[in-house]
């Protein structure tokens, strides 16, 4: 049993994934044994979000409050130190298990209406193993009779091998990034990722460069796709590939933290359908009509 959920293991070839009931969670994902993310306990409780689902909002809300159709309406604000709703509202909440066989699970929930996000929505959360890694794809069905704001993404934190983030070379396909306020890290404005220190359009070590940026701008490859990677010395690492036509955002957080053992051990790596605070400027947000259901997907694989 995962930490007040259930346990749910995948296995596809070299790939094996362990997921939680609670928030539809990745807790684990291995390659031939190496990490591709960092792991928690089963008995653990979720660190620092870590491969949490983050919806119906990914990222902050300034001070839980924001205006949706004339009416306003305040979160709870959960992020004490900035004064901010952060990441949802499904993290901690505990999904049904609808489907499963040896390499994939179906997860559901109902988000009932409550005070700040009056909306009801069901999340259907599809965890694949195959060839091509660990896919995710969540799709979100409107249930109530009004329009409702909505956004989501995944919070992996990367491993590409041994050491930590500032020993591997990472490639972000972003010409922009968002400049945040340094207390609260609420957006100011967009420039590009060269005047922000922040270029890894051609891979580059990390090294001391410290973010926890969303960028975009983002350029697909041939096949369509954006593609996040990191790589170890050995040439080893871990990308998260996705449709950037859904997903225009990803955040990339070096995880700097004040515990100096768990800090900048991983890259978060997590694409987003909308930028912080998007409740508050709309840029991107997705807006469900009635009975209308929102797709998005990511994968996480091996390189």
């Amino acid at each position: 049993m995962s930490r007040g959920g259930t346990d749910l293991a995948l296995r596809h070839d070299a790939y094996t994934a362990d997921l939680t009931t609670i928030g539809a969670g990745l807790r684990t994902l291995r390659h031939d044994g190496r990490d591709l993310v960092v792991p928690y306990a089963a008995d653990e409780v979720r660190p620092a979000y870590r491969g949490a689902l983050l919806a119906p909002w990914p990222n902050r809300v300034a001070d839980g409050r924001y205006t949706f159709e004339g009416s306003v309406h305040e979160l709870c604000v959960n992020e004490l130190e900035r004064r901010t709703a952060l990441h949802g509202l499904v993290a901690w909440e505990r999904f049904d298990v609808a489907e499963q066989t040896a390499a994939t699970v179906t997860l559901l929930h109902r988000l009932v209406p409550r005070t700040g996000y009056p909306f009801e929505l069901e999340l259907t959360v599809r965890y694949a193993l195959g060839e091509g890694g660990l896919t995710t794809t969540v799709s979100t069905r409107n249930l109530g009779s009004g329009r409702a704001p909505y956004g989501v993404a995944p919070h992996p934190y990367l491993r590409a091998g041994a050491g930590r983030v500032d020993d591997w070379v990472l490639e972000v396909p972003a010409a922009r990034v968002l400049q945040v306020t340094p207390e609260r890290l609420l957006p100011t404005g967009a420039t590009g990722v060269e005047a922000a220190g922040l270029d890894f359009r051609t891979p580059r070590r990390i090294s001391t460069a410290r973010a926890d940026h969303a960028f975009t701008g983002l350029v697909a490859d041939d096949g369509g796709l954006a593609r996040v990677g990191v790589r170890a010395d050995d040439g080893g690492g871990v990308e998260c590939t996705w449709d950037p036509v859904v997903l225009p955002w990803v955040q990339v957080h070096t995880a700097d933290l004040a515990d100096p053992v768990l800090s900048r051990i991983g890259l978060a790596v997590e694409p987003m359908t909308c930028p912080p605070d998007a409740f508050n400027s709309h840029t991107d947000l997705v807006v469900l009509e009635p009975g209308a259901t929102h797709s998005a997907w990511w994968a996480i694989s091996a390189v």
